[in-house]
């Protein structure tokens, strides 16, 4: 765009990017002296304007430093009449993954389109009058641009996946009206700097993926001035990071604002009497808002600003504030934007990570305070929202760049955009299982160390009165966050831990990571196996649209036209891509070798560029034009790294690597990239030894660094390696979406099992390195054995294969893995297909527990728990017997089957056994309680193993001593040891399941389940 230097001498009152009408202009911006202080006043700073050399100094032109604006303003282009069109492209995000609207953009001024980073909304501010007169006498542009606008115009629209499913839904209710789903970030595009990693990228290509089958979903963030940092390397190979300021009024992001056309705001109660203030950005994701929360307001205090400073960064009351602000102030924003625009209000709510999770927090405080009667909290508190919370948003709309009554929607009006009218305000019990039906929890982290924890206190001390949510309980809230289970710290508050209770469906993100998941936060279910702990799993996916490469697009657009290889790409549907499977082998080879040949092209560019910023003069870097080579096999890695990733396994025996790398006849390249978290010195270390390894001169034509991995380079490395390599340590991976991309272009995966390649590997797909993790091998000796395994299959199995060559010169078995990993393997790793996931197996059954849950259900819910968990001690299993078929035992007069540790006995297979327990219910009654018998095969320690639950009826009456009889059959399907065990389940119909509640009992149990 067109910026403005300007070098002002006194107040300046200007409309700025980001800054409202009438906000005061003063050096050195919210740091400076004081707002609206001229440095030369009293109490100002001269050097913040005036630069005086000192005696001796050097003052010659080349070391004096440029003149810096005190503000920056973002000049809009004013397009012509025919033109107008381009504007509505470019704000919307569907450009991102649409090749044909990204060309159109180019045509318009091929020599700008790059150096404006292939953004349109910097591209139309800097393309000159003249060349957009020109575009508006051009018939051929403008008949292009008017079918790019009518294509825009029905997709945003038209009916797709979701408006065509049956609008009962898969479980007979209807499908939800709306989604809000949070995220602390999004990558959606290089264009929107709003993501660190893997963790973004999903949730863009969630909200792309959302927007292409039609479902109303509402995205949720923050927006990040200095965004994730920016990577260079210093000379010696150590990692840099940069902040850029990013500039919203630079950003395809419009202000989200009132009826009057002041911002809409939401405001945040602090300790102290501070406040937090934040502005709503809206970006078009396709079909799909985008929400992203923003602090850097003049209303705010300097502290408060830098709250959406920098995106995981700070220190603890920094990154809690972050996420109050994108849990309850997302919450806010939610219902500002359904409130001012009339979409309709979410139903289901998802937290994608814990990061998110005090949405549940607000969502109980607005149940929990009036809807129009008049009434206020029922469980104390001060107001509404709290006493402090009402000064802060009086002095908000006070004054201010807002304007009178400005941002009043965006918090205030307690269910403003609500998506049910409780009437009376519900009790804190009540309104946690309103919100709990209606919340979809995703964790992504395998390790507890992930996790984000807080002090206690610290939690404690921003909350209730005073502070925010003041109208619930403190003790209320941290009992939420609280790690109950034995290795938990009672002193520190779990986010995920109170994501969970705050869901009432949780899920993985693959099916290995499920498992993990459900290990890892088992002791928040006791009494119940890992494999019953109610969190599912749905495996990620990637959209296809954004991933794959053009050429590859083209590959299938030939063949079944490009409107249904867009409807395949986006939204899936299908086991197998039959366009790819004939496409001859000469066709996939030679696409093979331009996407590599492309990469090289680009790694070549990047590293000269990184080299030149490590200090390197032009004429030493000749021969970073040998770098690569697109005739030989390219092996990618690009990723965060954190240690359990392994940046370094390859390094292990670099004696090896080098054979690999400079084999005579089967060569070997390696591109690597990927960033270490800023505080992370491990992990710069990780990346300086593979840089000081690539430097060396008799390999670094074969193996490469590039810096700033992000979505622009990753884009041009997936769909250029022939191999993706992923090594960590299993089963730490949640997922690993990395070499789903590369697949959808052909690439074939080295991968550790882990994540998803545990899920879907097949010999066709690539090769499964070995690994040590069942061994109670040292760390540094399980990194030596897998590192020994990849070099193996790299040298044995990978090579080999690439380089073995047919008659007609073609490696036949490669080409027909890279066919079967498009074809086959394709389908699967779509984000479309995730999506769907989502619907039909949480959304859907959300919604419909959510519509379940009015008031009076509610109510009754949360007494029938406070009733189970106090009756709970009554509940036992006094007697379990077995009736024949069993051959008893030989000892006489033994009894049948007493509690605990049963006799060995036999049976036959498939012979039906009579299970019969004697259960005590205490005041509880049948209708409370479910009876089943868990029964599998056993192991020496009699524990069951592939359980299966039959549940047992209830036979007659209570006895003298108001004790049931229950039975059920049995039968056992598999030979060798097989065991049993009778247990007793709260059940309720509006359970999700019967682990919802964390309470059973089973034989020799007489205490409660906490």
């Amino acid at each position: 765009m067109c910026l403005l230097n300007a070098i002002c001498n006194g107040f300046v009152d200007v409309w700025a990017a980001g800054h409202g009408a009438g906000e005061p202009v003063h050096p050195g911006g919210p740091t400076g002296p004081g707002p609206g202080r001229p440095p030369w006043l009293p109490g100002g700073s001269p050097a913040a304007t005036h630069r005086r050399a000192s005696p001796g100094t050097d003052v010659s032109p080349a070391k004096v430093d440029p003149v810096k604006a005190i503000r920056r303003l973002t000049v809009r282009p004013v397009l012509p009449e025919p033109l107008r069109p381009l504007g509505e492209l470019a704000r919307n995000l569907r450009w991102s993954w649409h090749a044909e609207t990204r060309e159109l953009f180019r045509s318009a001024d091929p020599g700008g389109w790059g150096a404006a980073g292939a953004d349109p909304v910097r591209l139309l501010g800097s393309v000159s009058a003249a060349r957009l007169a020109e575009l508006a006498r051009d018939r051929s542009f403008l008949r292009r641009l008017s079918d790019a606008s009518a294509d825009l115009d029905e997709y945003l629209h038209g009916p797709r996946w979701y408006q065509r499913r049956d609008p009962q839904g898969p479980d007979g209710g209807p499908l939800p009206a709306a989604i809000a789903y949070f995220s602390p970030e999004f990558g959606v595009t290089a264009a929107l700097p709003q993501y660190s990693g893997g963790l973004g990228i999903l949730a863009g290509d969630h909200l792309k993926a959302a927007s292409d089958l039609g479902v109303p979903l509402i995205g949720v963030g923050l927006l990040y001035r200095h965004g994730y940092f920016r990577q260079s390397l210093s000379p010696d190979g150590w990692q840099l990071e940069h902040y850029p300021v990013l500039d919203p009024g630079e950003l395809p992001v419009t202000l989200l604002r009132e009826p009057d056309g002041t911002p809409a705001r939401v405001t945040l109660a602090l300790p102290a009497g501070r406040c937090l203030y934040a502005r709503i950005h809206l970006a078009r994701v396709g079909r799909v808002p985008l929400l992203m929360l923003d602090s850097d307001i003049e209303d705010n205090e300097r502290g408060e600003r830098e709250v959406t400073d920098r995106l995981y960064g700070g220190g603890s009351e920094h990154r809690l504030l972050q996420e109050m602000l994108l849990g309850i102030g997302g919450v806010r924003a939610v219902r500002a934007y359904c409130r001012i625009t009339g979409h309709p209000a979410p139903e289901v709510f998802h937290t994608n990570e814990g990061h998110a999770g005090f949405l549940g927090l607000e969502r109980i405080r607005e149940l929990g305070e009036a809807h129009g009667d008049g009434t206020g909290p029922q469980w104390g508190g001060t107001g509404p929202r709290g006493d402090r919370d009402g000064e802060c948003a009086e002095g908000g709309d006070a004054g201010g760049d807002e304007g009178p009554g400005a941002g009043t929607g965006a918090g205030a009006g307690p269910g403003a955009g609500a998506p049910l009218d409780f009437g009376a305000p519900l009790d804190f019990d009540a309104a946690l299982e309103a919100v709990r039906a209606g919340t979809v929890f995703t964790t992504h982290t395998p390790v507890p160390a992930g996790i984000d924890r807080f002090d206690r206190d610290l939690v404690a001390r921003h909350f209730g009165t005073g502070a925010e949510l003041a109208s619930v309980p403190v003790d209320k809230i941290l009992a939420l966050g609280t790690e109950t289970y034995s290795d938990g710290d009672p002193g520190l508050f779990n986010m995920a831990v109170m994501g969970l209770r705050l869901a009432q469906r949780a899920n993985g993100v693959s099916t290995l990571h499920g498992a993990v998941s459900r290990g890892m936060f088992a002791g928040l279910w006791p009494g119940f196996d890992p494999e019953e702990v109610p969190i599912t799993s749905i495996t990620n996916g990637v959209h296809a649209p954004t991933w794959i490469a053009p050429e590859v697009h083209r590959l299938g657009a030939r063949r079944i036209g490009a409107r249904r290889a867009e409807e395949a790409l986006a939204t899936g549907g299908c086991e197998l891509w039959n366009a790819v499977v004939d496409v001859p082998d000469a066709e996939i080879w030679h696409l093979r070798r331009t996407l590599r040949e492309r990469l090289v092209g680009e790694v070549r560019a990047r590293l000269r560029a990184s080299w030149r910023q490590r200090g390197a003069g032009a004429a030493e870097l000749g021969w970073v034009d040998q770098v690569l080579d697109p005739d030989v096999l390219t092996i990618g890695f690009a990723r965060r790294v954190p240690s359990y990733k392994r940046l370094t396994l390859m390094l292990r025996d670099r004696d090896r690597l080098r054979e690999l790398l400079l084999h005579p006849s089967r060569p070997v390249q390696i591109v690597v990239a990927g960033k270490a978290h800023p505080a992370d010195d491990g992990g710069k270390r990780l990346i300086q030894e593979l840089v000081r390894f690539a430097d060396d001169p008799r390999v670094r034509h074969r193996i490469v660094f590039l810096p700033d991995y992000g979505m622009g380079l990753a884009q041009k490395l997936y769909p250029g390696c022939d191999v993706w390599l992923n090594n960590p340590l299993r089963p730490l991976e949640a997922c690993g979406t990395s070499g789903m991309k590369a697949a959808l272009n052909g690439g074939l995966n080295l991968s550790v099992l882990d994540g998803w390649w545990d899920e879907w590997y097949e010999p066709d797909f690539g090769w499964a390195i070995p690994t040590a993790d069942g061994s109670t091998a040292h760390e540094e000796r399980r990194d030596d054995l897998e590192a020994v395994a990849l070099y193996d299959l790299i040298e044995n199995r990978v090579a080999p294969c690439f380089y073995q060559r047919g008659p007609e010169g073609l490696p036949r078995r490669w080409v027909e893995m890279v066919r079967r990993t498009m074809a086959v393997l394709g389908p699967k790793v779509l984000a479309g297909r995730m999506v769907r996931e989502y619907v039909e197996r949480l959304y859907a059954p959300a919604a419909r527990a959510h519509r379940a849950l009015d008031r009076d259900t509610a109510r009754e819910l949360a007494r029938w728990k406070a009733r189970v968990l106090a009756e709970w001690g009554g509940v036992a299993v006094d007697h379990v017997e077995t009736v024949e078929p069993i051959e008893a035992p030989e000892s006489p007069g033994a009894p049948a089957e007493p509690p605990g540790p049963g006799p060995r006995g036999r049976a036959e297979l498939g012979a039906a056994l009579t299970v019969r327990a004697r259960v005590a219910l205490g005041t509880l009654g049948p209708d409370d309680v479910e009876v089943q018998a868990v029964a599998g095969r056993v192991d020496p320690d009699d524990a069951i193993a592939d359980a299966r639950v039959s549940p047992l009826k209830p036979v007659g009456g209570a006895d003298l001593e108001g004790r049931r009889m229950y039975e059920g059959t049995l039968t056992p399907d598999r030979t060798g040891p097989f065991g049993y065990t009778v247990r007793v389940l709260p059940c309720h119909p509006l359970l999700a399941s019967h682990t919802d509640p964390g309470l059973v009992s089973l034989p020799g149990d007489r205490s409660p389940t906490p």
